[in-house]
């Protein structure tokens, strides 16, 4: 453990405010589906399965928070609806979405194995989530990072 993580306060911190986004399994769930083309709330509430009002609080969540806008579409003879769709910052968390997937697929895929593949559109080559530091080394591990006090660190008043 880095000697100095204590004198840090542990409340400000990035994940912990995203988790309060997106840390709900449901919130997740929307943002996978949206990053499959899903954008209307009957075909979300299709393919996730839950409430419709706990559908309509994620959906809320996810657009006051940015990361999803509502679009107003109309089919004829029909009232005015809303579909949502991915903004910069919710596409942004695509990579996250990506290692969580690896993860699940690596340790809890069904025997059969994974039950989606992603493929780069271009070439139809498998993509995978890794981190790489500036320099471009990696793929790196927890084990090859040192966490260092940022500019947003807060002193842990004693």
């Amino acid at each position: 453990m880095h000697p100095d993580r204590f004198l840090f306060d542990a409340d400000n911190c990035s994940i912990r405010r995203t988790l309060d986004i997106v840390g709900e399994k449901w919130t997740f769930l929307v943002l996978r589906e949206a990053f499959y083309g899903v954008r209307r709330f009957a075909d979300f509430h299709r393919a996730i399965g839950c409430a419709r009002n706990i559908l309509s609080a994620r959906l809320k969540t996810l657009t006051d928070e940015g990361l999803l806008r509502r679009e107003t579409y109309q089919e004829a003879g029909s009232r005015p609806r809303d579909e949502y769709r991915l903004t910069a910052k919710g596409i942004e968390l695509f990579p996250a979405l990506v290692a969580l997937m690896q993860w699940g697929d690596h340790w809890t895929a069904d025997p059969a194995g994974p039950p989606v593949e992603l493929f780069h559109r271009d070439c139809g080559e498998p993509i995978k989530a890794e981190i790489h530091c500036a320099a471009g080394h990696g793929p790196l591990t927890a084990r090859d990072v040192q966490g260092r006090p940022g500019p947003g660190a807060r002193a842990v008043s004693a």
